[in-house]
């Protein structure tokens, strides 16, 4: 999404981007984020709870006007449970941490990433 925004924002659109993957979204560096520590697939909250799901929307909207300088990333004050023991029944993201290296799926990429390199 990051790429996406950056493009948007080029020809003057201004863009916020929702993420519940705070590592990814800090790796790529969007013009202006909004951060929800909630699993992944629920960035703008609970089904079934709409007055939620409005008010993490709003929130979105509003840092929008807020943040001013770029790759700026606000973290929501929204709380998925009481306590933290949701992160262990929604750990479904096996994804390796992000870093500014380069990571491939496949080792073919890598060999073809070097290659174009040299």
């Amino acid at each position: 999404m990051g790429l996406i925004a950056r493009q948007a924002e080029a020809v003057g659109i201004s863009t916020v981007c929702m993420s519940s993957a705070l590592d990814i979204t800090q790796s790529v560096n969007p013009p202006r984020a909004v951060f929800l520590d909630f699993p992944l697939g629920h960035t703008t909250g609970k089904a079934n709870e709409p007055d939620l799901q409005y008010s993490i929307v709003h929130d979105a909207l509003m840092a929008l006007g807020e943040m001013k300088s770029p790759g700026s990333i606000k973290i929501l004050p929204y709380r998925w449970s009481e306590d933290e023991s949701w992160k262990n029944t929604h750990s479904e993201d096996a994804r390796l941490p992000r870093t500014s290296e380069p990571q491939f799926q496949f080792e073919e990429d890598r060999i073809l990433y070097k290659a174009s390199k040299k």
